[in-house]
């Protein structure tokens, strides 16, 4: 008897969406085949892809219905046949091959929940060199490696480590925050869903090297399919003893639990996180003290992001020099740029720094999916500063950036084209914090709401002049007095929206 033919199909939440299940169950009941499902290699434009095995090559099929199966059957696609969704080999594809994938390098290429399949791919390579040469070791490399926070602050990972590590406390915590909630990203998710072992061990990693034996992922509630995908990663992990007291026979004792968010956006921030994980309302606290000496419980804590963690088993596999390799200045390593909005080709692209926001728009998402021409483009969040199209240009690395009042934040790009109404996004700026606010300081609570307001007495053109200096005002006030960057940041896109496109704010 023939070996089964392996068909992989993404257990991933945006193809699910599209149907992914559905594919999988009717894939699953012809005769002599195997179907494992994978993460997503992020080329979301294609969801749900599906890949034959043959031979040494994976074939490519997408985007693919449960209504395409039957016509795929006839056209033999589990040889390889030709049809209307036959992409090719995976190895081929110009999006995928044209990335340097370092974090999300096995995301689409194994089984997530497979032990098995993750150890045969370097899968706890990292841990045991940390093992091995201890927890100076990792500092160092980890400092040495150039790698900053990919939450969207852009701190060095080696100091804050080190802070913890050097902080007094038998007990210590590292919290990975995986309330990934900025508009246009994705890739926490999609780590998640595609690779969660790889997580796990990046925060075994992490805790080895501070001296703590307690970990938290707090993950954000909207994400049901990652939550469950995690709960059996841990499990499985467990079970293989590769989480838990005394790791494979290392003397090493970590575990993590998971801790769903309530819904709120400003739990993103460090401090509002540890105060929901402690069972609070996600509030902002003052700092100092900063959560690396007194964090959750009020213990030293390491608060990193999905991506910062996940990035860290590789660094000790293979060496700080080759991942500070990537990248410009002192923007090091690689990044998750996520394509959103009115793009054609949408998805998750892993890059080193130094590529401009045009390379990635055009190159990569194909340009705007209505095919008119880009006129604005938000990268960072809903915090972030709007980009002109004649700003494409702009190197994507942390200083670069800030040398034009804008950041890169988690990553996610969202891009509009020439219909786009600026003030009207503006307005959205300001009343998103104002939902979003968790009510601590007056500045985001009450300038937020005043700042609605004032745009729209701007854009009826009452008093507007008295009003504009009023909006800079008033901007000016949160950016310097609010306890956070929810509050400090939502002028960003405001200010960027009036200086960039003032026409729109005068009809």
């Amino acid at each position: 008897m023939a070996n089964p033919v392996t068909v992989f199909v993404p257990r991933e939440t945006a193809a699910v969406s599209l149907g992914a299940h559905e594919v999988a169950e009717k894939i699953s009941l012809l005769d002599d085949v195997n179907v494992v499902r994978n993460g997503s290699w992020g080329a979301s434009w294609l969801e749900p892809m599906i890949e034959v095995v043959i031979g040494e090559q994976r074939i490519a099929y997408g985007p693919v219905t449960v209504n395409d199966v039957d016509s795929l059957v006839d056209a033999d696609f589990l040889n390889g046949g030709e049809h209307p969704l036959r992409i090719g080999p995976t190895t081929e594809i110009p999006f995928l091959i044209n990335q340097e994938r370092w974090t999300f390098w096995r995301c689409g290429l194994i089984d997530p929940l497979s032990i098995e399949d993750y150890l045969a791919h370097q899968g706890f390579a990292g841990l045991q060199a940390a093992f091995k040469k201890g927890p100076g070791f990792v500092l160092e490399e980890i400092k040495a490696s150039g790698l900053r926070g990919r939450g969207g602050a852009g701190f060095p990972t080696g100091i804050k480590w080190q802070t913890v590590a050097d902080a007094a406390g038998e007990q210590k915590y590292i919290t990975c925050n995986a309330d990934e909630g900025d508009s246009g990203t994705f890739s926490d998710r999609m780590l998640m869903e595609g690779d969660p072992l790889q997580l796990i061990e990046g925060m075994i990693i992490a805790g080895f090297a501070v001296g703590a034996s307690k970990g938290y992922i707090y993950l954000r509630s909207e994400y049901p399919l990652t939550h469950r995908v995690l709960t059996k990663a841990l499990v499985v992990a467990r079970d293989a003893g590769w989480l838990g007291p005394d790791i494979q026979g290392s003397g090493f004792d970590f575990d993590i639990d998971i801790h769903l968010g309530a819904g709120s956006y400003v739990c993103g921030e460090e401090t509002a996180m540890l105060e929901s994980l402690e069972g609070k309302a996600g509030v902002i606290r003052y700092k100092p003290p900063l959560p690396a000496i007194k964090g959750l419980f009020g213990k030293p804590t390491v608060v990193n992001n999905v991506v910062t963690l996940g990035s860290v088993p590789l660094i000790l596999k293979q060496g700080a020099k080759k991942y500070a390799d990537f990248g410009v200045g002192r923007s090091k390593g690689t990044l998750a740029f996520q394509l959103a909005g009115n793009i054609k080709r949408g998805g998750m692209v892993e890059k080193a720094f130094g590529l401009t926001l045009r390379e990635l728009i055009e190159d990569f998402g194909g340009g705007t999916a209505s095919g008119r021409p880009v006129r604005a483009v938000q990268v960072g969040g809903p915090l972030g500063a709007y980009l002109s199209a004649d700003q494409l240009d702009t190197p994507l690395d942390y200083e670069a950036f800030s040398d034009i009042g804008a950041m890169i934040g988690h990553g996610g790009i969202v891009v509009f084209d020439d219909t786009v109404d600026m003030a009207a996004q503006a307005r959205f700026a300001m009343e998103f914090c104002a939902v979003e606010s968790c009510g601590k300081c007056t500045p985001c609570r009450i300038g937020s709401v005043r700042g609605v307001e004032v745009i729209d007495r701007i854009v009826q053109n009452d008093d507007r002049e008295k009003n504009m200096i009023l909006l800079n005002d008033l901007c000016n006030t949160m950016i310097d007095g609010s306890l956070c960057a929810m509050g400090g940041m939502t002028p960003f896109p405001v200010q960027s929206a009036l200086n960039l496109f003032p026409e729109d704010f005068t009809k």
